[in-house]
């Protein structure tokens, strides 16, 4: 199954704001969402998991040891919502992840 991956105004504007090479490594670890949204625990890829935020379940995804992504899947509508992107200390500050 694929998903089509898309971004809240806040993660595009996130996105354009970074340079080029940041950017593209993003945009490229996005796009793998679409083939795969889900954590696979013992699978040596610690970049997925999933967590519970103020009550609701999301999903969180760093890309490299600089950013991360927050998203949600909606399996009705094939669709992977990326709903923030924030710099990885800005949210091991925000919501106390290691």
């Amino acid at each position: 199954m694929s998903y089509e991956v898309l971004l809240a105004e806040e993660a595009r504007e996130y996105v354009a704001a970074l340079d080029e090479k940041s950017a593209r490594i993003v945009k490229n670890n996005l796009r793998k969402l679409a083939a795969d949204p889900y954590p696979r625990p013992n699978s040596g890829s610690g970049d997925r998991e999933k967590l519970v935020v103020d009550g609701e379940t999301l999903y969180r995804l760093h890309i490299g040891r600089t950013h991360t992504a927050f998203y949600d899947v909606l399996e009705a509508e094939n669709e992977v919502r990326v709903i923030e992107i924030v710099d990885i200390d800005e949210a091991h500050k925000r919501y106390g992840f290691d």
